[in-house]
């Protein structure tokens, strides 16, 4: 199956620091993978150069086969950051109507409203988005991630505030993209999550990749261990 993402021998360097030292994974078509390790460790850094938000210090990176330019692009991409982005002075409906008509997607109101009734903020579409809680903003914040159905979606912490209700939610809209094709990168501290949604990860720990390999594979190699215990044991080390 295609490679949606391809990182090759990727290396990032700050000034005299190296962040990433040799990293290599891909990601292929309809998978969910699991981009892991502690804050630090890397994951936010490789996200931002695969983005072109970054120039790399080494290596290839690779979208589609191509370096991504969101300027000139065939390739529809979602990206959910930890730090949100959104016109907290306008209304919720203003907001996802802006950014489905940049992105062209067809009938923008029909599918703005679809998308509010699914995660139940209908009422809430004439308010301005900062009179809304930090969850409700996160869900008006994913549906400008996953407006115009992407090819590869990248989702860093989506889950952070979000009550039990909502995290199910959320994976569940996951799914349902993941059934679809779409390619997804799940940044995310829930090891629940990821042995639940993902098919592959990669843990990393200071720039370098500890483990890389599909979640079975994975939870054999450390004698059938939680993705919780196999976290703890690589950073136990480090957090002594």
């Amino acid at each position: 199956m295609k490679d949606v993402v391809l990182v090759k021998n990727f290396k990032m360097k700050f000034g005299n620091k190296t962040v990433i030292e040799d990293l290599s994974f891909n990601v292929k078509k309809g998978e969910i993978f699991g981009l892991l390790g502690a804050n630090g460790s890397g994951k936010t850094t490789t996200v931002r150069a695969l983005l072109g938000f970054y120039k790399a210090s080494g290596g290839e990176l690779l979208i589609d086969g191509e370096v991504y330019d969101s300027e000139d692009t065939d390739v529809a991409v979602g990206y959910l950051p930890e730090e949100r982005g959104l016109y907290k002075k306008e209304t919720v409906i203003d907001n996802l109507m802006y950014f489905a008509k940049l992105k062209d997607v067809k009938n923008p109101l029909e599918w703005v409203e679809k998308y509010l009734n699914r995660v139940d903020l209908i009422d809430k579409k004439n308010e301005k988005l900062e009179k809304l809680s930090g969850g409700q903003q996160q869900k008006v914040q994913l549906g400008v991630c996953i407006k115009g159905n992407p090819k590869l979606l990248i989702l860093d912490e989506p889950t952070k505030g979000f009550d039990p209700m909502n995290r199910r939610l959320l994976m569940e809209i996951i799914e349902e993209l993941h059934k679809k094709g779409c390619a997804i990168i799940l940044i995310t501290h829930y090891m629940d999550e990821v042995e639940k949604l993902c098919d592959r990860a990669l843990l990393l720990k200071d720039g370098r990749a500890m483990v890389y390999s599909t979640i079975a594979e994975i939870k054999k190699k450390f004698g059938g261990k939680s993705l919780d215990q196999i976290f703890i044991e690589t950073y136990g080390e480090q957090n002594e």
